[in-house]
C-alpha cells in the first residue's frame, strides 16, 4: 500500500499554536507527532472520525478538553497520557510557562482524517495545514528509529529523557515503576485466538502491563517508547 501523507515526514509543519512534525512513523500503521505548544495557546476543538489517538505529555501542564462542552476537561501534567476515542471531539491547551510538549500518537495514517468544529485562529471546517506551511526538518530536531535489538535507544527532550525499547516479553516491562508511560510502536498482546488486546498506538502504564501479562501475550515481540516519571 502506498504511503500516505509523505509531505509530513520529514518537514517541520507551523501552526498559530507553536508547531508538529513526525518524529516516527511505520508505514500507514502508525504515526507520532511531536507537538510543541506555547503558553496560553490551544488546538482546535476537533475530532478524528476514523482514527485512534492518544497523548503522552513530555514537558509542562496540558488542559484537555473532551467533548462538546469545557465543564468535561482534565488537567493533566507531564509525564501523563492520554487516550482519545474515534470521533471523541477534542482541544489540548498549554497552561505552562514553559509551554508543552507532547507525543501525539495516531493510527492509521491519515492527516486529513480531522474535522474542525471551533478555532481560536479561523481554521474551522479548514483540513489540515498544506504545503505552504511546512518548511524542511532541520538536522537537529530529534527523530526516532525503529527499534530493531534488545539494545535500547535514548533520547532527551529538555529534562525528559525516553528510551524506544524492543520486548519479547513482559520480564524486563514489569520490573519498571508503576506509572512508567509505555506507548506501542510496534507488534502486540495477544489472547489464546491470536486477537490483539494491545497494538500500535495504544498507551498503557506498567500497572496495566502487570493485569495483561496474567492472561494474553506478547506475539513475536513488542516495540515500546518508554517514558518515566
Amino acid at each position: 500500500m502506498k504511503n500516505k501523507d509523505i509531505l509530513y515526514d520529514n518537514t517541520l509543519v507551523r501552526k498559530p499554536w507553536g508547531y508538529e512534525y513526525v518524529v516516527y512513523r511505520d508505514r500507514n500503521n502508525l504515526c507520532v507527532t511531536l507537538l510543541s505548544i506555547n503558553h496560553n495557546q490551544t488546538t482546535s476543538l476537533h475530532c478524528h472520525p476514523n482514527k485512534k489517538s492518544g497523548f503522552i505529555l513530555l514537558k509542562g501542564k496540558a488542559l484537555f478538553q473532551l467533548g462538546l462542552w469545557k465543564k468535561k476537561s482534565e488537567v493533566h501534567i507531564s509525564p501523563s497520557k492520554r487516550m482519545i476515542s474515534r470521533g471523541l471531539f477534542h482541544s489540548i491547551k498549554s497552561i505552562s510557562k514553559e509551554g508543552l510538549l507532547a507525543l501525539e500518537f495516531e493510527t492509521p495514517v491519515d492527516k486529513n482524517d480531522l474535522v474542525r468544529l471551533k478555532d481560536s485562529y479561523g481554521r474551522k471546517n479548514k483540513s489540515y495545514e498544506g504545503k505552504k506551511f511546512t518548511k524542511k526538518l532541520e538536522t537537529n530536531f530529534i527523530k526516532f528509529k525503529k527499534p530493531k535489538s534488545q539494545n535500547k535507544q535514548t533520547y532527551n527532550f529538555g529534562k525528559r529523557i525516553i528510551s524506544l525499547e524492543l520486548h519479547k516479553d513482559f520480564k524486563k516491562i514489569l520490573k519498571n515503576k508503576s506509572k512508567t508511560i509505555f506507548g506501542i510502536l510496534g507488534g502486540s498482546v495477544v489472547d489464546k485466538k491470536g486477537r490483539k488486546v494491545l497494538s500500535y498506538g495504544d498507551i498503557v502504564r506498567t500497572n496495566d502491563m502487570r493485569i495483561f501479562s496474567k492472561a494474553f501475550n506478547i506475539h513475536k515481540s513488542l516495540s515500546v517508547v518508554r517514558v518515566v516519571k
